[in-house]
């Protein structure tokens, strides 16, 4: 029948989700992908009280998952009035059809779920242009005659074309959107990129990483400011840059979005001048919650996407976070089945591949600010050496003295 979710929040809304188990996704990894996706689902403000899952080769071309399983999630809907069902890949415009005339109710997958939760953070007229883009590039090809009442936007009267029917209108509006759209975030991403160039020479270094790791509460410890950091996904939409200094050493630090499994291509297109951060910064410091019990699919998954988004190399340090959060179960002397991460400890962690292949790495807990010192040396230690190449005459002026003081809140 499937997991079931619940949640203390008193939310108007109750959603089903639905996923698929193949070749690409086993059992377990379905699992966690629908764990993820009741997370996204809280956050965008719905409660998910049911998921529901098909061992299927391949998605229906017609309705995602098979006839049965459709009358079985129908039957669920219609017993305990659902409102939303939810699904964990992205429909095509004809599986969304048909998935909502067999269920009859509001119907949205997981890049529309992605975009809604968007839509509801989006706080600055530069997020706002840059979500409703993607908004509107996801829905043109998704046109049914439920958007009819778009036309009245542009006034109704003498706007429609000889013979023209009231989806190719509704298309036509949409495409115009688009196009204006896309002229005003060209010229907000002009204001930022001379933003950018005001700043300096200063050597950049842009906090990247899954969402929900704590790249805003580390932000906020190393430069002492209150960027807004909670416990939902994409906490974070705009890009925060701070100035940063350490010893008497100065550095400019910018926390960006999180990614995440499956980030919509759109979403990713129109977030581009936001993601330049990630570009233009001289080091990356991949933030990695240790906590989380699919920790190194979210590694792979922001090292996929970072490649995506600059192919160039550049120093990448990983930083485990939330040390503080890991648990792990401890076998019995005689159990002999293999043991699984769940049965590492952390110091059998450190010594581990992690340490091997990515040196440097370190663990920290922002929230707890343990070995934060420690986190702060290998910042300062390779901005330096950056600056030292950027400006050799005045490398003179730093002083590492700070490190023998044991600073823990400079």
């Amino acid at each position: 029948m499937g997991q079931a979710y619940y949640s203390t929040e008193k939310e108007i809304e109750t959603a089903v989700l639905v996923g698929v188990i193949n070749q690409d996704q086993d059992e377990k990894q379905v699992e966690e992908y629908l764990d993820e996706l009741a997370f996204l689902t809280e956050t965008a403000g719905a409660r998910p009280v049911k998921s529901f899952t098909q061992k299927l080769d391949r998605p229906h071309p017609k309705t995602f998952v098979g006839t049965g399983k459709i009358q079985e999630i129908a039957s669920y809907v219609e017993e305990h009035e659902i409102n939303l069902v939810i699904f964990d890949d992205e429909l095509s415009p004809s599986q969304l059809r048909n998935v909502e005339q067999a269920l009859q109710v509001r119907i949205l997958d997981r890049t529309n779920l992605i975009l809604d939760i968007f839509a509801q953070r989006a706080q600055t007229s530069h997020a706002k242009v840059q979500v409703e883009l993607a908004q509107y590039q996801y829905l043109l090809p998704r046109l049914t005659r439920m958007w009819t009442h778009l036309e009245r936007q542009r006034g109704g009267i003498g706007l429609r074309g000889p013979g023209e029917t009231e989806i190719e209108t509704d298309r036509r509006i949409i495409r115009d959107k688009i196009a204006r759209l896309k002229e005003q975030l060209a010229k907000i991403d002009q204001q930022m990129a001379t933003q950018r160039k005001n700043r300096g020479e200063m050597v950049r270094v842009a906090l990247v990483g899954y969402t929900n790791v704590g790249k805003s509460t580390i932000m906020n410890l190393l430069s002492k400011s209150e960027v807004f950091a909670e416990n939902k996904l994409f906490a974070t939409l705009d890009t925060t840059v701070r100035k940063v200094v350490i010893g008497n050493l100065p550095f400019l630090l910018s926390d960006t979005v999180g990614f995440i499994r499956k980030l919509p291509h759109d979403l990713v297109e129109s977030f581009k001048s936001t993601l330049d951060e990630v570009r233009e910064a001289d080091i990356l410091l991949h933030i990695v919650d240790i906590s989380h019990p699919n920790f190194e699919e979210q590694i792979d998954i922001v090292k996929l996407t970072l490649y995506e988004i600059d192919p160039t190399e550049k120093p990448n340090f990983i930083i485990f976070n939330k040390m503080d959060a890991y648990t792990f179960i401890k076998k019995d002397e005689d159990d002999l089945t293999e043991r699984t991460k769940e049965n590492w400890s952390l110091d059998e962690l450190k010594n581990s591949w992690m340490a091997k292949n990515n040196l440097p790495c370190i663990f920290i807990s922002a929230k707890q600010k343990q070995n934060i010192n420690e986190f702060r040396e290998l910042i300062y230690d390779k901005v330096r050496e950056i600056h030292a190449k950027r400006y050799p005459y005045n490398n003179f002026l730093f002083d590492d003295s700070w490190k023998d003081a044991g600073e823990v809140d400079s």
